[in-house]
Order: C-alpha cells, then sequence, then structure tokens
C-alpha cells in the first residue's frame, strides 16, 4: 500500500455523535479529543509524515457561547497535557491560524509546546486552531503587500513560492490526502491553497468513532488512485 506522506483531516461530527448517544456535543469534543491523541500514534506506526488537523475554524466563533467556552477549556487542557505526550513520541507540533484572538494563556501554552518539540525527529503534527483558509490567505497577501511596500520585494518578483512561503504552513509538504469524516461534501475553507491537488476522501463515520481500521481504508483508497498533477501522473 502506497501510504501518504502528508494526511489533513477535517474531523467533523463530535456534536451529532454526542447527541446520537443522548450526550451534550461538549461530550463528543471530549471524545474528539481522544481521536486525536490515538490518531497521532496509529499514522506514525502507519508510516505517515505529516498529519494536520482541523481543531476550530474562524467560523466556530458563532457556536453558542457555551460551546466556544468548552472548545476553549478543552484546547487548554490539551496543550498542557500535549508536551509531556510529544516528548514520550518524538512528536514535532505545531499551531495554524490566526493565534492574536486566543487568550493570552492560550498563546503562551502554544509558544512554549512548539519550542519545546521544535527539534523532534518523529510525526510533524499540525493543529488549526482559529483558522480558515481566506484569512490565511488574506494575511498572506497582506504581508507580500507590506514587503512591496517597503521596497524588498519588486510586484513582479511574487511567485508561487512567494505565496507558499507566507503562509502559515510554510515549510510543510501540502496534503497528498484530505480525510472528511461524517459523510459532508465540503471543504469548509481548509487549507485552501495546500489542498489543490491532495485527494479527497469522505468517510460516514464521525470523528468520535474514526480508528486504526478506518484510517487503513482512508490510505487504501489513496492508494488505489492515479496520482495527476495537470497532465502530470505521479
Amino acid at each position: 500500500m502506497n501510504i501518504p506522506n502528508h494526511v489533513a483531516i477535517i474531523m467533523d461530527g463530535n456534536g451529532r455523535w454526542a447527541k446520537a448517544k443522548g450526550m451534550p456535543r461538549n461530550y463528543g469534543h471530549v471524545q474528539g479529543a481522544k481521536t486525536v491523541e490515538d490518531m497521532c500514534e496509529i499514522a506514525w506506526n502507519m508510516g505517515i509524515k505529516y498529519l494536520t488537523v482541523y481543531a476550530f475554524s474562524t467560523e466556530n466563533w458563532s457556536r453558542p457561547d457555551d460551546e466556544v467556552n468548552a472548545l476553549m477549556k478543552l484546547l487548554r487542557n490539551y496543550m498542557k497535557n500535549c508536551i509531556k505526550r510529544a516528548s514520550a513520541n518524538n512528536m514535532r507540533v505545531r499551531v495554524i491560524g490566526d493565534k492574536t484572538r486566543l487568550d493570552e494563556d492560550i498563546r503562551k501554552s502554544i509558544a512554549d509546546l512548539e519550542e519545546a518539540t521544535k527539534d523532534y525527529t518523529g510525526l510533524n503534527f499540525t493543529i488549526a486552531i482559529n483558522y480558515g483558509g481566506r484569512d490565511e490567505l488574506r494575511r498572506a497577501v497582506k504581508a507580500i503587500s507590506e514587503e512591496v511596500k517597503a521596497g524588498s520585494l519588486e510586484p513582479s518578483d511574487i511567485t508561487e513560492e512567494t505565496i507558499a512561503m507566507h503562509l502559515d504552513t510554510a515549510g510543510l509538504p501540502d496534503p497528498d490526502l484530505l480525510i472528511r469524516t461524517c459523510g459532508e461534501l465540503r471543504i469548509s475553507n481548509f487549507l485552501l491553497w495546500q489542498i489543490s491537488y491532495s485527494e479527497i476522501y469522505v468517510t460516514d463515520v464521525p470523528w468520535p468513532d474514526f480508528n486504526k481500521e478506518e484510517l487503513v481504508k482512508a490510505c487504501e483508497a489513496y492508494s488505489g488512485r492515479t496520482r495527476k498533477f495537470g497532465n502530470v501522473l505521479k
């Protein structure tokens, strides 16, 4: 089986999974966080080198306050515990998205986590928090415009590589495979630039039930496809 180098996941269905069990939505988010922990180890053991997950989008702020507050509490706990897990698994962790809207203690936890794991050589784990693909592109365009205004960059020198270098994912390879759980057929503003040539796999399984067997199915589907970039076979 041809294992993808980089897998990105839209982790959908936590709330619906919880509702189906007669539990509050926040219960689904807690279980979903546990699935993330399991998936990091499973992905690395399968030979996946990069794993990127969509944890909290720029649009998620519009959810009810109690749900947003619960998600932020869950995020705080996750960040505090992640350094120990990352150290035990030699896992490098990065967070992408606009961190300026996050509370100061969360931003500090993110900075501490990224600094503590920057030299680890195992799984490259990226978490998208307060992330939106359009917002990422807006911020990249703004940064490039400021360089042009300052005279350090000529407009004629702007290439696709220039744009990629100004994205949150600078230095990371583009995803080979994008997985979306719980059956929705949307990209939901996730990695709009980076998934231009990603294979897409959608499963009806909600994120809390996603496991090794489901990841294997996704990778098998990926392995069976003929990769095309324009008219060039890969």
